[in-house]
């Protein structure tokens, strides 16, 4: 997704117009503009910053391939197994009733952190290092 994209569903969730997004981050109307209209692929960093500060968003998360942001230890399997969890686009329901767009994608942040902790602890316990460390124990 481009930048563009997830700035737009950003404001889309949030109500918000590029006139009040300029207004409000500082960031030049006409630049906001060329921004959305993908005339600027790659947009200034301080641009970046104020947008990504506006909606409480890392400035990587507008930089990074998917919604989220990938830890460094990540490989690309790791990768591979969130985009397929993410890409389950059915309902997320609460007492039967569909979320609405917001609290769906507060679920989805909460849930990116919990699988980026579970895959960090499964690397952890049973990754390469931790089998190395064993057998150097046993070996002592």
């Amino acid at each position: 997704m481009e930048i563009a994209e997830k700035i737009q569903r950003l404001m889309d969730e949030r109500g918000i117009t590029p006139y009040r997004l300029a207004k409000e981050t500082g960031v030049s109307y006409t630049g906001l503009s060329k921004i959305l209209s993908q005339q600027t692929k790659n947009p200034q960093i301080d641009s970046l910053k104020a947008i990504a500060a506006y909606f409480g968003k890392p400035v990587d998360y507008f930089t990074e391939e998917g919604d989220f942001s990938t830890p460094e230890w990540a490989t690309a399997k790791d990768i591979r197994d969130f985009k397929r969890m993410l890409e389950e686009d059915s309902p997320i329901m609460f007492d039967g009733v569909p979320l609405d767009v917001e609290s769906r994608q507060r679920v989805m942040d909460i849930l990116t952190g919990l699988f980026w902790d579970a895959k960090k602890q499964n690397k952890k316990t049973y990754g390469r290092k931790a089998k190395t460390d064993t057998n150097n124990k046993d070996t002592e």
